[in-house]
């Protein structure tokens, strides 16, 4: 068994914790950002300024939209703690994903600019902020495995009582994302300018992390949203079956690299 003893407060300043989910969380959330500075420095169709104003758009609705799929998941708490709704603990990490893409999509209708292209250009630093922030998951001790105790060699163990899944052993569920995740960014980073029209990495970046969701839910934790699945489950079915149509009905084709943007 793997034996985790990893405080999930890294630090207090006054009465506040600052614990490593949060740390983690803002270190993915910055190198998304660097990461898409890094992929327009040369550029001719997006500019680093379109990259600082989309995220200054994107990163607040990201965690509105990731607060408000956790509370609506965690109703049967929030509606008896109403005083925790706002400035809690716990996100949703769908939320986020669906909220940046639905801010900067609205901003783009009024500030125009080839969103397409932009999606496809930042769908592995998503992955890779992704990857970063499961990392404060795993210390936290959040999404534990459903199969506890398990008989796996590699199943975790957290030692300390300030982790949400103290105890175990159990599944290291955010281990296996994270793996996924590196795995499926070396597939997309492969796929890279391949793919036609814009947008159509992005899409298979949707549908492949939803199909990921829906198979790792039956593993974890969680409480029953809809028909006995998890909440996460069923967003992922809705958004693979979006990612898919689309993907379909755009006659999605492969090309040689370089092509310019539709």
């Amino acid at each position: 068994m793997i034996e985790v003893n990893i405080d999930p407060v890294a630090f207090v300043i006054g009465a506040t914790e600052i614990r490593w989910y949060g740390i983690m969380i803002a270190l993915g959330i910055l190198v998304l950002v660097l990461w898409a500075l890094w992929q327009v420095r040369r550029d001719a169709y997006i500019t680093p300024s379109t990259i600082i104003t989309l995220a200054i758009v994107g990163i607040p609705s990201a965690i509105i939209f990731a607060r408000l799929l956790h509370v609506i998941d965690q109703w049967e708490h929030y509606s008896s703690n109403p005083g925790q709704i706002i400035g809690g603990e716990g996100l949703s990490i769908y939320g986020a994903i669906l909220g940046a893409v639905l801010g900067t999509w609205i901003y783009s209708k009024f500030r125009p600019f080839k969103y397409g292209y932009g999606a496809d250009l930042v769908a592995p630093g998503i992955m890779l902020a992704q990857a970063i922030g499961r990392v404060g998951c795993f210390i936290n001790g959040c999404c534990p495995g459903a199969d506890a105790p398990t008989s796996l060699p590699w199943g975790v163990v957290y030692l300390n009582p300030e982790c949400a899944a103290f105890g175990g052993p159990t599944h290291p569920t955010v281990v296996y994302e994270i793996i996924f995740l590196l795995l499926f960014f070396g597939v997309v980073m492969m796929l890279r300018g391949r793919l036609k029209p814009d947008g159509s990495l992005f899409l298979v970046y949707l549908g492949g992390y939803s199909l990921w969701r829906i198979g790792i839910g039956f593993l974890r934790v969680n409480d029953p949203f809809l028909f006995g699945l998890h909440q996460a489950q069923v967003i992922g079915i809705v958004v693979a079956a979006i990612a898919i149509f689309l993907l379909i009905y755009r006659r999605v084709r492969w090309v040689k690299p370089g092509q310019p943007p539709d």
